[in-house]
Order: C-alpha cells, then structure tokens, then sequence
C-alpha cells in the first residue's frame, strides 16, 4: 500500500478528507500514528494476545503474517569464563526466536549444538548446577540467556563457542511519508518508506492507527468503530 493510499484511508476513516477546521490532521500526525499502531500489532501477535492467543509460528497465518521480520544474523563476541558473550545485539531486536552455534574443545573437533534454549538469567546458578540442565558438550545441550542488549551462551568452560548466529524478529521499518517533517530532527523527508507488510495487514493497521488519531481528537465515534474494525479482522 503506497502513502498517498494510506493517508486517504486514514483520513476517510476519520471523515476527514475535506476538513479544514481546527483538528485537521496533518501528515506527521498519521505516520506517527501509523508506525505506532504497526509496532503494537506486531507485538500482540508475537505475544499472543489476540483472540486466538496465538503466539508467533503457533499457526500458518501468524507464520505467513510474520515472515518478512525473521532475520538471521551472525553473532561475534568474546569467551568468559563460564559463557560466550556475544555483542550488542541489532538496534532493531524485536522478539528472540532461536540461536545456533558449534561448541569445540582442545580434544573434538567442533560440533553443532542441539539445542540451545533460553533461560532466565535468575536461574543461570541454579541451571549449572543441575547434572541434567547444565552446559553439555557429550550431549550438544546448554542454555543463553540476555542481559544488558548481549547473548551469553553458557559452556561452564567445558568448551568454546563457534560460529553463533542469531534469529530474531525485528521491528517493522517505521513508514516516512514524503514531504513530511521528521518529527525526531525537524527536518523533512526527502524519500518514501512505504509499510512493508501485506496490503492485508496494512488494512487492520489502518484502523489501528485511526483510532489512535480519532482519540486524540476526542471523536468518540470513530474510535469506537475502528477498535472494532482491528479486533475483528485480527
């Protein structure tokens, strides 16, 4: 869905396409918007709070919806004493999908981790501990855990860490509409960022982000309509 598409429907939505009187709204305030209601759609299917209490990859239509936020990145850090401590992880880190590495020791040649979960950083002591939850090199099995923007996968120092990569989802890349100021820096923006997700879902964000505008301008009405609107088609 182009801009201009998009802030006609917005505007429609609000029945605002001729209005000239003191709560027109202007461009800025329907990218904010948008963006806004595209992050909080995200979020609730990631995290299950729709109807369904579908969370993400829970059914083929949240797989589909999603699929164009997975990324894949290669992890680089440093080893610890009892963990591999990787780098900040990416500005546009949204929701932790899964890790995979290769754990090697002065006597094996490296092998591929089979699993490697996340866990709570409350429970690293207890976890090493544990005969059967602890770091494992004979059984391809440790945990990670997230702390302060970085990844630290376990090892207890029974081996070293190769070859870590990361899948995550990211944010949606926030819409700039041409010719409108960026409201961060004042300055305008010389190019269009059109939304990146389906026609289909950009429909149900527009009605998100109408109603975030129609209750800022305290239009009841309208608000009331669109938050049935995106809980219905959700």
């Amino acid at each position: 869905m182009n801009n201009n598409l998009l802030q006609i429907k917005i505007k429609q939505r609000l029945n605002k396409l001729g209005s000239f009187d003191y709560d027109n709204i202007e461009c800025w305030m329907i990218q904010e918007a948008f963006n806004k209601a595209q992050l909080e759609w995200v979020r609730r299917r990631l995290h299950g709070l729709n109807a369904l209490k579908e969370s993400s990859e829970q059914s083929v239509t949240v797989v589909d919806d999603l699929q164009i936020l997975l990324t894949e990145i290669e992890l680089r850090g440093a080893e610890k004493q009892k963990y591999f401590e990787t780098n900040s992880i990416p500005a546009n880190y949204l929701h932790f999908v899964r890790i995979s590495a290769k754990a090697k020791t002065e006597c094996c040649p490296a092998r591929s981790f089979v699993s490697i979960y996340q866990a709570e950083e409350a429970n690293v002591d207890i976890l090493l501990g544990d005969n059967f939850k602890q770091p494992s090199f004979e059984w391809a099995e440790t945990f990670c855990t997230i702390l302060g923007d970085k990844i630290r996968i376990y090892t207890d120092g029974k081996f070293t860490v190769q070859d870590s990569r990361l899948v995550y989802y990211r944010k949606p890349k926030d819409i700039q509409i041409l010719g409108c100021t960026n409201i961060e820096t004042g300055h305008t923006f010389t190019t269009n960022v059109e939304c990146e997700l389906k026609d289909d879902i950009c429909e149900i964000i527009v009605d998100e982000a109408a109603a975030i505008l129609a209750g800022d301008i305290e239009s009841m009405n309208q608000y009331q309509r669109e938050v049935q609107n995106a809980q219905r088609n959700s």
